[in-house]
């Protein structure tokens, strides 16, 4: 059965995450390390360290990934965007590695005009770069597929495929399947031909074992919108059936999937999707 959970907040400090996972009966994690919005991060103190750790201990270990700043453009050719990205990122890593993190995932980035190709060759070099600043990193890098809005890069398969092909740390890469941004992107889930005709396509292109981290996101716009809205479960147009093909997936049987739909403060809507996502389990 996946495991699944949901992004939640580290206000107050890292370790409250997991008070708030446990709150709405959450199996896996996703979390920001430090503000998204920043670009210069303070350094983890070890209290920050050592408080996180005793609490994922007794969260029993679940599956655990940091999300990446929006800030981060790996396809920018933008210099000091560029610079400033590559420094964040690695920045991210070793945050990762001290925490005990093994997953961050990241947006390919934007080409920002420049063009597609431009645009994947700059992800690959940046990330490279990215892997030989953080060190002794162990962290696994996972590109997440993206929507396609606008010159965003990774919305589709082949465009992943690239980066992890051209990169000299190919080993160390993996990817993230958000199915809101995968419909959006063109790629059809909602039923058990078209989630089998989507997932062999991913796997003749990029490889299945890649996959090893989903975000479970409904879709506020219709196939292939390129429009990257997400919507609760069962309220968009993947509709709640729309999962089922990917929960009841025997190859995913293990794997971490995680919310990301709007919530407010008390988490009510993250324990209602994560009912409807389990009544699917259930019949």
């Amino acid at each position: 059965m996946p495991l699944l959970g949901a992004h939640e907040s580290v206000a107050g400090g890292l370790h409250l995450a997991f008070d708030r996972i446990a709150k709405v009966g959450g199996e896996a994690l996703q979390i920001f390390t430090r503000n998204q919005r920043q670009w210069h991060a303070l350094p983890l103190t070890e209290e920050e360290i050592a408080l996180f750790r005793r609490k994922w201990e007794k969260a029993g270990w679940m599956p655990v990934a940091s999300h990446a700043s929006y800030l981060i453009n790996l396809g920018s050719s933008r210099e000091k965007q560029a610079e400033d990205s590559i420094t964040a990122f690695a920045g991210e890593l070793q945050r990762c590695d001290s925490l005990g993190i093994p997953w961050a995932v990241i947006h390919p980035g934007s080409h920002g005009g420049a063009g597609i190709e431009a645009g994947l060759e700059k992800v690959a070099r940046h990330l490279d770069r990215v892997f030989e600043l953080a060190g002794r990193s162990k962290v696994t890098v996972l590109l997440e597929t993206t929507a396609g809005q606008g010159t965003g890069l990774g919305s589709r398969f082949e465009e992943l495929a690239w980066i992890i092909g051209r990169s000299r740390f190919a080993e160390r890469l993996g990817v993230c399947f958000d199915t809101c941004h995968v419909f959006a992107a063109g790629y059809d889930i909602r039923s058990k031909d078209a989630y089998g005709q989507t997932m062999a396509e991913f796997d003749r292109t990029v490889g299945i074992a890649r996959l090893q981290f989903f975000h479970l996101n409904d879709a506020k716009k219709d196939l292939g919108s390129r429009v990257d809205r997400h919507e609760h479960i069962g309220m968009g147009m993947i509709g709640l059936e729309g999962f089922r093909p990917l929960l009841s997936d025997r190859r995913f049987a293990a794997h971490p999937m995680t919310l990301e739909t709007p919530k407010g403060e008390d988490l009510a809507e993250d324990r209602e999707n994560l009912r409807r996502l389990r009544s699917l389990l259930q019949e």
